[in-house]
């Protein structure tokens, strides 16, 4: 009975209910989309260093890290990549041979990270060769290619076929150069990394610095579910506890190549539940504002109702049930709103083209893919019922602070 009264109850004044209802609705769908803009923005950050830069997980020597010279080697590399794909999980591995450099052109020279890779390998591991804006990945028919990034292109003043010097310290710390001609500009998200880094075939590097073939700067690991890089790495420094030991090898995951990331996304996810929060609690604000001008013009009727003997339990729950089902409705269609929004822009993204090259210079993609979980719906629908309930005690509790006797001569 108390149900149905209060659920008529908050149609008896339409426009003030459907203002509430609205305010909750835009409140909450303001929340979602703020949050999965943040979330998807972040994590489409964490996948593309993921896919395209770094992979989930790396072996370095130790003093590699420190400093990237080519002097820093893990012995047996495909050894220990053989061993590395007995493991559950994986998908693939590749090794590359970094060391700093120097590229130039007839017109300006600057500072580089030179990777050798195997092509084939690379392209299990990370998908960079996606990310080519004019030429081709590499070919076997390519005489001493390289691949090279837009920003860095940019900066050398080179283009498809042309010829860029690479001077580098080979294994005995003599310089060294060599020509290379470049057959594929490739951008990602993070103008950084194409700034720096040139891919060539690890066999002409290693010509060129006179570097052993049974030696390796790096091994990438490429793994089939992320979730899983910590559990991998774990059973890979289990795997290799003897060359950890001896300072021969470190594992890393992207977590700990790219801390920040990991910390960015975590305060994010930490963020959008207090900001949430903190809309609710505005939105209280107003549903109680509400509530107390419906206990004040209905002055008049609590006192009767109270006066033909409805106790003060049911007249308190009558008010609570109310300000509850203005909450609730409200709620559900901002979540059932965000949910189509989010799902239609998780798929087609939002274009922030416009401010691309600012978004760019710092790693960001300037296509927005929205993403949240079901966990964060679920969150948000608790809060408002909690939201409802906590609003709904002050109005309740003025209403049954009202005597019967000067509340039924109200407006008399």
């Amino acid at each position: 009975m108390i149900w149905s009264i209060s659920w008529r109850n908050v149609w008896r004044n339409k426009l003030r209910s459907f203002i509430i209802i609205v305010a909750v609705a835009v409140g909450l769908f303001g929340g979602i989309i703020s949050a999965a803009f943040m979330i998807g923005w972040l994590e489409q950050r964490t996948d593309a260093a993921i896919e395209y830069e770094i992979s989930n997980i790396q072996l370095h020597n130790p003093m590699f890290l420190l400093n990237e010279e080519i002097n820093f080697i893990i012995n047996n590399p495909d050894k220990i990549i053989n061993e590395i794909k007995t493991i559950d999980g994986i998908k693939a591995v590749c090794k590359r041979t970094k060391s700093t450099a120097m590229a130039s052109t007839t017109t300006t020279g600057t500072g580089i990270i030179i990777n050798g890779i195997n092509p084939a390998q690379e392209k299990q591991v990370t998908k960079l060769y996606e990310k080519l804006l004019q030429g081709h990945y590499f070919e076997k028919d390519d005489k001493i290619p390289a691949v090279i990034g837009q920003k860095l292109a940019s900066k050398l003043n080179a283009s498809v076929g042309s010829k860029i010097v690479i001077t580098i310290a080979d294994v005995e710390g003599i310089i060294t150069y060599g020509a290379f001609r470049v057959i594929g500009i490739y951008k990602t998200s993070n103008d950084m990394f194409d700034e720096v880094n040139v891919f060539v075939r690890n066999d002409e590097l290693i010509n060129l610095i006179s570097f052993d073939k049974n030696k390796t700067s790096e091994i990438a690991i490429a793994l089939e579910k992320n979730k899983e890089t910590n559990k991998i790495a774990e059973i890979l420094r289990q795997k290799f506890n003897k060359e950890i030991t001896e300072d021969k090898l470190v594992v890393q995951t992207w977590i700990e190549i790219q801390p920040t990331l990991n910390a960015m996304n975590e305060m994010m996810n930490y963020f959008s539940f207090i900001f949430q929060i903190v809309i609710l609690i505005a939105l209280a604000f107003g549903i109680i504002n509400t509530m107390l001008m419906v206990v004040m013009e209905r002055t008049h009727e609590l006192g009767m109702l109270m006066a033909i003997g409805m106790n003060k339990r049911r007249i308190f729950l009558m008010i609570m049930l109310e300000t509850i089902f203005l909450s609730i409705i409200g709620g559900i269609g901002g979540i059932i709103i965000s949910y189509f929004v989010v799902g239609y822009f998780s798929t087609h993204g939002i274009n922030l083209s416009i401010v691309s090259e600012g978004l760019n210079s710092i790693g960001f993609s300037s296509i927005v893919y929205l993403n949240i979980n079901s966990q964060f719906y679920i969150f948000t629908a608790l809060l408002v019922v909690i939201t409802a309930i906590i609003s709904s005690i002050y109005p309740a509790r003025k209403a049954l602070k009202l005597n019967p006797a000067d509340a039924v001569r109200e407006n008399v």
